[in-house]
């Protein structure tokens, strides 16, 4: 099977495609499909990628090859990278709205081009942000059992990490999702927490320990009370303010850790490739897996009595023709009425493109 990588030689995207490689999730008699733009610095840095992990990974590499043009678009998983991200730097903001006002060209040109000249078959993974616009533009041209954004499997690594590293475990013993908007709007979902080895009454001894008797209805308080704090320390002592996130709950850690090391002038784009390289090796090796992951819903789950549909991070059943089921439970009480307020505020941000509940079809 074949895999294209949109964006293939930006941050994330080449780490994607150094991974893909490195791991050898993609045997030789696979096609590599390194996808750029026609002209200047991005068709060079494509042809020169390529050459670069021949030269790296001539033993194991799969056929690698490069497209420039959105209609050469050729693969069975294809994983969208393209777009503009926000710059790291020190004080700056992740402005969703220009994100998404930037991005959503790119999203309907490659989603328009596979429409036509794709096989019909093909499984979208979206990494770019905003998460949900590049899923709700994807799912509206190819159908949304084939498309996944990859955002809430990546909240859900690092909400699983935070707990294990605050139990002394590896990150394996842990299970559990994050669901809701992919970023600052995540929404830990403590209800689906599993720890390999306790008990019922032990892993809720446990995980109300973590939690120090809060609930989600102070969570965005206090995403934005750390961000804050974190600002200010940090520019006095970036050390200091990764310390002062360790000494915080999970799910704040979860948020704030990725968003510091952002702000830090690094960037995630080695988190943000594992994860994504995750979901590819599930959808190329034919088993199905839970993930969690942004999709387009239409009634699957419920919460609070609430049927949701339109975009949401939530925990699905993956396999190689895409996602077949949403599976969730009914949530903790603050858990629904978080995922409800979410839905609704990623709804609002679609609307612009008539992407919202009331302008995409399933």
């Amino acid at each position: 099977m074949d895999v294209a990588v949109l964006g293939a030689t930006g941050d994330v995207g080449r780490q994607v495609c150094t991974q893909l490689v490195e791991r050898r999730v993609l045997p030789t008699s696979s096609r590599l499909q390194l996808v750029g733009r026609a002209g200047g610095s991005s068709a060079r840095a494509t042809h020169g990628l390529r050459a670069d992990l021949v030269d790296a990974y001539d033993e194991h590499a799969p056929l690698i090859d490069v497209a420039l043009a959105p209609e050469d678009v050729v693969a069975d998983v294809v994983v969208v990278c393209a777009g503009v991200t926000a710059p790291p730097r020190a004080g700056a903001s992740t402005d969703r709205t220009r994100l998404a006002a930037e991005n959503h060209a790119v999203f309907d040109a490659y989603a328009r081009a596979l429409a036509v000249h794709g096989s019909g078959n093909e499984v979208v993974v979206v990494v770019s942000n905003p998460v949900e616009l590049g899923v709700a533009v994807m799912a509206r041209a190819l159908g949304r059992h084939r498309v996944i954004g990859m955002g809430a499997w990546l909240d859900t690594l690092r909400f699983r990490r935070e707990i294990a590293v605050s139990l002394g475990l590896r990150r394996h013993r842990i299970g559990g999702f994050v669901a809701g908007q992919h970023g600052s709007d995540l929404v830990p979902l403590w209800s689906t927490v599993r720890v390999s080895g306790l008990d019922r009454a032990e892993r809720r001894r446990a995980i109300d320990a973590l939690r120090r008797g809060r609930t989600l209805a102070t969570f965005g308080a206090e995403i934005a009370d750390a961000q804050t704090r974190l600002l200010a320390l940090a520019a006095e002592d970036i050390g200091a303010a990764f310390d002062l996130i360790d000494s915080w709950p999970p799910d704040l850690r979860a948020v704030a850790r990725p968003w510091m090391t952002h702000q830090s002038g690094a960037k995630t784009a080695a988190g943000t490739a594992s994860a994504t390289v995750d979901l590819v090796d599930t959808l190329l090796d034919g088993r199905e897996i839970v993930v969690a992951g942004q999709v387009l819903l239409d009634g699957e789950v419920s919460v609070g009595g609430t049927a949701l549909d339109g975009v949401l991070g939530v925990p699905v059943v993956l396999g190689p023709e895409g996602w077949t089921r949403a599976l969730l439970d009914e949530p903790a009480p603050d858990e629904a009425e978080l995922l409800v307020r979410c839905r609704d505020r990623i709804d609002a941000s679609l609307a612009p493109w008539g992407l919202g509940r009331a302008g995409v079809g399933a």
